[in-house]
């Protein structure tokens, strides 16, 4: 039964085979690929459809003419989202201002925020922080420039659309469990260029770059989301080592991952939805990489899956906070000691909303596994080894086309008990 099951999920037998295939020599090989001008030939969407519409008072353009509502925005029934919500206000709210004081912190005071972090993940396997050191300017100037950027006409924005060769830039019809997201995207890598594998097959020992695509517009854009990049990778490392000491573990045992990350950000924009009911924004879903950093704006609608009773809870926003999310790897790594939970986005019927997510992600030559210092004979490792990089080169296929199978998951690395 197992054996069949695994048959029909897409990449499983390809990376269970290529779990060799990536060695600490990153850079053999290197394919090029550079930036070139989009069409409107992609197949998936037919563009010639896609037209702006009024909602309210102000132009959107949104990442489809709805109509009724297109079929491929539409959830299962089970999976609906409630108009009314539970407010989660258990959602731990962390001050990290231990750790960025100039004054000295006690032994006690730093231990106590410790334990603090490691509490959040295993009950919650979110957290938001406050004093985390962010400049606010920086966040605010990402914040307009991504605006103006979503503003313009779709045909100025497809300029830089994203495809499967360009993986990074503008796109507007990404899925999620097979369901069309109601959103725009813009995304950019942290290092330029990034290192990956050349495809998801495991024969295939070559690799290639991601290169960002930057529109001309606003001219701003690309070094104020290049800025702010660097803050979140300096956020996250501090999240890290709080983590890592949270498991017992030296402050810098995950450091030697990101040598060569492949971490990147994603600015959102979520137009007004006519039918909140029924779709939204990101479908449910766990977030792949080691950690997630969240900047949400007043509007809200991020929900999370409440691992005590399985309840839906949306987090509220706080003005100047970063909401904190363990991803998968984070997951295998502690061995299941803390989990990686599931989440969605709702849709607002009447107000856009943008979110800045930033993804820190290893190397992709980085074998992820539960770490020896947290395994032994009465607590033996629950998954088995697998390849980051072509782990996120075969889930990311799924982002271009709706496929019949299911994608690849951490827990078809688990181990039998």
């Amino acid at each position: 039964m197992f054996i069949a099951k695994r048959k029909n999920i897409l990449g499983i037998e390809q990376i269970n085979s290529a779990m060799q295939a990536q060695t600490s020599q990153p850079y053999k090989n290197i394919k090029k690929t550079y930036p070139s001008p989009h069409t409107n030939s992609y197949k998936t969407v037919k563009h010639a459809e896609i037209k702006p519409i009024t909602l309210s008072t102000k132009k959107y353009h949104p990442p489809i003419t709805m109509g009724e509502v297109d079929p491929a925005f539409i959830q299962e029934p089970e999976h609906r989202p409630r108009i009314s919500y539970i407010e989660g206000k258990g959602v731990p709210l962390i001050d990290l201002a231990p750790i960025l004081s100039s004054n000295n912190v006690s032994a006690i005071e730093f231990e106590g925020l410790v334990k603090e972090v490691g509490n959040a993940c295993k009950d919650w396997g979110f957290f938001q922080v406050i004093s985390h050191g962010v400049p606010l300017e920086k966040r605010q100037k990402i914040d307009g420039a991504s605006r103006k950027f979503f503003a313009q006409s779709l045909e100025e924005k497809r300029k830089v659309r994203r495809n499967e060769k360009e993986v990074t830039g503008y796109f507007d019809a990404e899925h999620t469990k097979n369901v069309r997201d109601w959103k725009e995207v813009f995304d950019f890598t942290i290092e330029e260029p990034t290192i990956v594998p050349a495809s998801h097959e495991p024969d295939d020992k070559e690799v290639t770059e991601w290169n960002n695509q930057w529109p001309e517009y606003p001219p701003e854009l690309r070094e104020t989301c290049q800025e702010y990049g660097q803050e979140m990778v300096k956020l996250a490392y501090k999240l890290l080592e709080l983590i890592a000491l949270s498991l017992d573990l030296p402050a810098d045992r995950f450091h030697g991952f990101f040598k060569d990350q492949t971490s990147f950000m994603r600015v959102n924009h979520y137009p007004p939805c006519p039918t909140p009911e029924i779709a939204l924004g990101v479908g449910r879903h766990k977030d792949a990489g080691a950690l997630t950093i969240l900047a949400q704006d007043d509007v809200g609608g991020l929900e999370v899956k409440r691992k005590t009773d399985g309840e839906w809870v949306r987090v509220k926003p706080t003005p100047d906070t970063y909401i904190i999310n363990v991803g998968d790897i984070i997951q295998v790594w502690s061995n299941d000691r803390y989990e990686s939970v599931e989440h969605r986005v709702m849709v607002n019927s009447e107000r856009e909303r943008f979110s800045l997510p930033f993804f820190f992600n290893p190397a992709h030559y980085t074998m992820v596994k539960p770490l020896e210092e947290l395994t032994d004979e009465k607590n033996p490792a629950k998954y088995r080894t697998y390849n980051w990089g072509k782990f996120i080169t075969t889930k990311k296929r799924s982002n271009f086309q709706k496929l019949n199978v299911e994608n690849i998951q951490i827990y078809h690395f688990k181990i039998s008990d």
